[in-house]
């Protein structure tokens, strides 16, 4: 089974050209799955529709959420997928088995006022400060995600025209409008900061860490929970909490969904309609607290 499994994660790689994040999430899944398998004395071949509700019951049993659940059933059915067209099974269970319904949840955005107390932050007279302010300014200016920002290189950013090249999933390119906040504390870390971490070695990099190499996707987590904690800011904020600012920001002021849709990089249309019901929600708010009959 782990060499199935194994087989699979190098098609994800190679043929459908997934980031190493995403890939790492499909090997725990499927770990999990496969110990679940062998604790049960079942082989790959054996397994049926009613094993993997059985297995679904038993995420239930562990705490696991719906969301957690719907994404790890998600991953068996890709599994049985590539092994069915491989050949390597006779049949596919998994699409036998429906999903578990879902609470629709809203992206968090954030307040203005929180968001400034947020973004202003980072001292900027270091070396590290001029660093994260252009992360956090990039991140909330542009709604790319973290795996986008520090696969940035200094060539991307085109200061010129106000725009960055972005790689994202599959390796799609993309040009994202950036404004000139961003863009001038780029260009105050690249003038200073980079140097100084680069400690003069030649590198394509934007971001570095101490060590002048390429910032992880982990590192800019950290660099986000290290400035919530230091502007004593009470509500959780992450990397991706600032894509769905960004977005919430976007709309709130007059942008369409398709424009939105471009911006963020989905492919789908779908994956930005959460956002319609984010608008409808903030104009009941708008008339709750406005009309006089309200």
């Amino acid at each position: 089974m782990n060499r199935l499994v194994n087989t699979f994660l190098q098609h994800l790689s190679a043929e459908r050209n997934m980031s190493r994040h995403t890939i790492r999430a499909y090997k725990g899944d499927l770990g999990q799955f496969v110990i679940y398998l062998q604790n049960s004395g079942l082989l790959i071949e054996q397994v049926n529709y009613l094993c993997l509700r059985r297995y679904l019951a038993y995420l239930q049993t562990l705490g696991y959420t719906r969301t957690s659940i719907a994404r790890k059933l998600t991953v068996v059915r890709s599994f049985f997928g590539f092994l069915q067209r491989e050949s390597l099974v006779s049949s596919n269970p998994a699409p036998l088995i429906s999903y578990p319904k879902l609470d629709k949840r809203l992206p968090k955005s954030l307040r203005m006022d929180v968001l400034e107390t947020f973004l202003n932050a980072p001292n900027i007279n270091k070396t590290f400060g001029q660093r994260d302010k252009a992360i956090l300014e990039v991140l909330y200016g542009t709604g790319i995600r973290v795996s986008e920002l520090v696969g940035l290189d200094v060539d991307d950013i085109d200061f010129e025209q106000q725009e960055i090249r972005v790689f994202g999933k599959g390796g799609k390119e993309r040009i994202v409008p950036i404004n000139q906040e961003a863009l001038k504390f780029i260009g105050r870390y690249l003038a200073k900061g980079r140097k100084e971490l680069s400690g003069g070695k030649e590198g394509a990099a934007l971001f570095l860490n101490r060590s002048g190499e390429r910032l992880a996707d982990g590192a800019v987590r950290r660099i986000v929970e290290k400035y919530v904690k230091q502007a004593g800011i009470e509500i959780s904020i992450t990397p991706h909490v600032l894509r769905h600012t960004f977005a919430t920001h976007l709309l709130e002021s007059g942008a369409d969904l398709r424009s939105i849709q471009e911006l963020l990089g989905h492919v789908d249309l779908s994956s930005t309609q959460i956002y319609t019901q984010l608008s409808k929600t903030k104009l009941k708010e708008i008339y709750l607290q406005t009309h006089p009959r309200a």
